[in-house]
């Protein structure tokens, strides 16, 4: 008989062992699992029994969102056909439940038909799958499960996921993006991302690199063919409020100036509104992918602008495209490659992103609608 309890530093050797019964190549390492036992956002069970531990769990709360990502799971093949597996993973769903997650996620490799028989058992579908994935060079199928049994709206609707490749091209990301998911002719490259940001960019910022403007990222769409409008919800220069330097402040006014200056030639629609969450589903739900920036801070503690993409609604939740996939420096090129899902229909309880959707001091809340030509 095994109880589940939460893992602890003592437990590592017996995890390094688990590791070693349960995968031939993946495997996490005892640096890894130490710093997983230290890190506050993730659920982290052992199943104890016979004098050691007979598996674990570890799946990761993405901060500011509704996100729960099953990381790791071994069984010890001693004790496998006993209920551990099933049972740690319906413990960790009510651990990230209770945490206010909405959805678990995970990836299997394709050729465990055992594990996708135990996942499909517990309610987990396939929404994706990763070619070549892991070391062994075997497929990943991508499931999760909503843990709240939600069911997400127009899941017809089809928006490619885009990593920027700069911290400060969130922007063009998010709109290659939406017109990619719009018109699958058009061709996201990282030259064109660039590009667009060279269009768009406020050239300053608080500090570095200046981020883009929602009419810059309108008319860098104008340009490429699509229509465009923007929801902003004050008039005068954006982003210049917390900058200090008075020459950075005129730089970002001018930049500004011209914007609004070009979409009245283009008669590209400028409207000086508070956009709100039913119009923003309604532009979804009519065909338009719709391009909204939020305040990081929720996500990384860092307030700073940042665009992301609707992927979905519902009546909890809107879900995003987030085109940062950041990389640290404890991670290796597997881990990117695993962190992306996170990245891609993020789900966000609507009362989250109220207060997510807008920044600075002057509550800015400010949307770019895109539709075909």
């Amino acid at each position: 008989m095994s109880i589940v309890r939460k893992a602890v530093a003592a437990d590592i050797d017996e995890l390094l062992r688990l590791e070693a019964l349960a995968f031939r190549g993946d495997r996490l390492s005892r640096r890894a699992f130490r710093r997983w036992l230290k890190h506050p956002g993730c659920v982290f069970l052992a199943s104890e029994g016979n004098g050691g531990l007979c598996g674990y769990i570890l799946v990761i709360l993405r901060r500011g969102t509704r996100l729960a990502r099953l990381y790791s799971l071994a069984v010890d093949p001693a004790c496998r056909g006993q209920g551990v597996a099933s049972t740690l993973i319906e413990l960790a769903e009510q651990a990230v439940r209770d945490a206010g997650a909405l959805y678990m996620r995970l990836e299997v490799a394709g050729n465990n038909d055992a594990a996708i028989k135990l996942y499909r058992k517990l309610g987990y579908t396939q929404f994706g799958m990763y070619r070549d994935y892991y070391e062994d060079h075997s497929d990943a199928l991508r499931m999760e499960k909503c843990v709240h049994r939600l069911k997400p709206a127009n899941q017809n609707r089809t928006i490619p996921w885009i990593s920027q490749t700069t911290p400060f091209t969130c922007g063009p990301a998010a709109l290659m993006m939406a017109m990619n998911g719009l018109d699958p002719a058009y061709s996201p490259s990282p030259l064109e991302e660039v590009e667009i940001w060279r269009e768009a960019t406020t050239i300053f910022m608080t500090s570095g690199h200046g981020g883009c403007h929602p009419v810059g990222l309108a008319l860098a769409a104008a340009v490429r063919g699509f229509k465009a409008e923007v929801w902003v919800s004050r008039k005068g220069p954006l982003f210049v409020e917390g900058v200090r330097d008075p020459n950075k402040k005129r730089v970002i006014s001018l930049v500004h100036e011209s914007f609004i200056a070009q979409a009245k030639k283009q008669k590209l629609p400028v409207r000086y509104a508070d956009i709100d969450q039913r119009k923003l589903a309604d532009c979804y739900a009519r065909g338009d992918n719709v391009l909204i920036m939020i305040s990081s801070y929720r996500l990384d503690n860092r307030k700073a602008p940042h665009w992301v993409v609707l992927s979905g609604y519902d009546e909890q939740c809107l879900y995003f495209h987030d085109p940062d996939l950041e990389i640290g420096p404890h991670l290796t090129i597997a881990d990117e490659n695993r962190d992306s899902i996170e990245c891609q229909h993020v789900p966000i309880a609507r009362a989250d992103f109220a207060s997510m959707s807008l920044f600075g001091a002057s509550r800015l809340r400010t949307a770019v609608i895109l539709r075909r030509g």
